[in-house]
């Protein structure tokens, strides 16, 4: 029997909340190893436990920051990763938002699960300690999750004059990095719609300059040569696909730990190119939680994707045999165990 074919996305940053506490619960035993010799790493730098951090009553001062928050959701998607069924899935391509790229790149074997903790957990440090500046979060859709035109040009029209910068582009929203000055005229100015703008808590302005330092520090303390060649195709936050067969390793810690530190990320663009050059039977959305499900809806129905067209038809469609499968919803993750 062919096995269908699936892109897997992994989450970035915010997507460990109060909802996916004790999300490792029962690992198997070849995790709970690699956990734990992580944790051994954690302990010797004064850093609480991965699992007593799932364990504890989520508290956003504790579970956002990046000395934590970073390490924790590679775990728990490492832990969706090996539950899916290798013998009726065949993982076409990897991709994530933001921290979510560090991830993948995991998960393709560009870096070995070691390397790829180490990359995490340095990273989450640096961006806290010395990142920037703070970054929000707006629509840029209407309520079918059709693309507003009009608000998004206002918005960026916006973000230019107050000297903000275009962080992430997320499906229908639009992540915004500046200082906090800036950051505050937007939250003051911008027509509200629902809860937003909202401001994400422990952020840094991650994906602009502000981040400049944490990227230098990062260049400093990795070698590329311990960055490989993927062997899953891997597509980063421009839509450029990394291919077990041409990648230059040297182009790709350049990428990682420099452009996309301090560039925007486009993980709109990534779905594109996921579905576009990959024709996936599902996308499979990595826990925790499910913070991906709708922008990667909306970047389908922007494309009209399987005919999509509105919210209201991407929901009908996930009824019976949903081409979004998201491993943080259980009745959806049962599907690929």
């Amino acid at each position: 029997m062919r096995k269908k074919r699936i892109v897997v996305v992994c989450p970035g940053r915010g997507s460990y909340t109060r909802e996916t506490s004790n999300y490792l619960e029962n690992v198997d035993s070849n995790l709970r190893a690699m956990i734990e010799e992580q944790d051994k790493i954690r302990s010797a730098k004064k850093f609480k436990s991965i699992f007593e951090l799932d364990k504890n009553s989520f508290r956003a001062k504790t579970h956002m920051t990046g000395e934590n928050a970073s390490p924790l959701i590679y775990s728990c998607s490492l832990k969706d990763y090996y539950l899916i069924n290798k013998e009726e899935y065949e993982v076409a391509a990897v991709c994530g938002n933001s921290m979510g790229w560090y991830i993948a790149m995991a998960l393709s074997g560009a870096l070995t699960s070691k390397s790829g903790f180490e990359l995490i957990q340095t990273m989450g440090v640096l961006t806290q300690n010395h990142g920037e500046g703070g970054q929000i979060i707006y629509p840029i859709i209407d309520k079918d999750w059709q693309m507003n035109i009009d608000r998004k040009n206002m918005l960026l029209d916006e973000v230019a004059k107050i000297g903000a910068h275009l962080s992430i582009n997320l499906g229908g929203f639009i992540v915004i990095g500046g200082e906090q000055s800036s950051l505050d005229h937007l939250l003051n100015s911008l027509p509200a719609i629902d809860k937003y703008p909202f401001q994400i808590p422990f952020h840094a302005a991650f994906h602009t300059h502000h981040l400049e330092e944490a990227s230098t520090l990062a260049q400093s303390h990795f070698e590329y040569k311990n960055f490989n060649k993927p062997k899953i195709p891997l597509i980063d936050g421009r839509g450029n696909i990394w291919s077990p067969w041409s990648t230059d390793t040297q182009a790709l810690f350049s990428y990682t730990l420099a452009h996309q530190i301090v560039q925007p990320y486009d993980f709109s663009c990534s779905i594109e190119v996921a579905v576009k050059e990959f024709c996936p039977d599902h996308i499979v959305l990595l826990g925790p939680g499910n913070s991906l499900g709708s922008p990667v809806a909306q970047v389908l129905i922007d494309h009209n994707w399987n005919g999509l067209t509105s919210k209201s038809d991407f929901i009908k469609s996930q009824e019976k045999d949903p081409f979004v499968i998201s491993m943080g919803i259980e009745e959806q993750r049962n599907i690929v165990l």
